[in-house]
């Protein structure tokens, strides 16, 4: 069966920078374009990020431009997304996604039909 999973998730300070990484797994399984999105208490699910299938383009929420680069290692099916300058306001549960139906890195969360489970991500102030 295909499986995402994250990691890198927990408490940081506001200023500080984490890393979250994104495994997939399952066998014949290649995911073409992948994504994170985030929901904060309350809010909805948003786009973070997202990279194409060979890495060559992305795409950014206005929140995080020039802050969280994100980047991909198709032989080892995983993304990792660097959050640089934590805010508080970054403070939200991460979703990684894949999928099967673009290589376009599309922020559109209807083109993902593989998801992780999530993982918590807190930045305090």
């Amino acid at each position: 069966q295909v499986q995402l999973v994250e990691s890198g998730g927990g408490v940081v300070q506001a200023g500080d920078s984490r890393r979250l990484s994104c495994a997939a797994s399952g066998r014949s399984f290649t995911p073409l374009a992948m994504a994170w999105f985030r929901q904060a208490p309350g809010n909805e699910i948003e786009s973070v990020a997202a990279i194409s299938f060979m890495g060559a383009n992305t795409s950014f929420a206005d929140s995080v431009k020039g802050r969280f680069p994100i980047s991909r290692d198709n032989d080892k099916k995983t993304m990792v997304l660097q959050m640089n300058s934590a805010k508080p306001e970054d403070t939200d549960i991460s979703y990684c996604a894949t999928s099967q139906a673009t290589v376009n890195a599309t922020s559109s969360s209807r083109s993902y039909a593989i998801w992780g489970q999530g993982i918590q991500d807190t930045v305090s102030s």
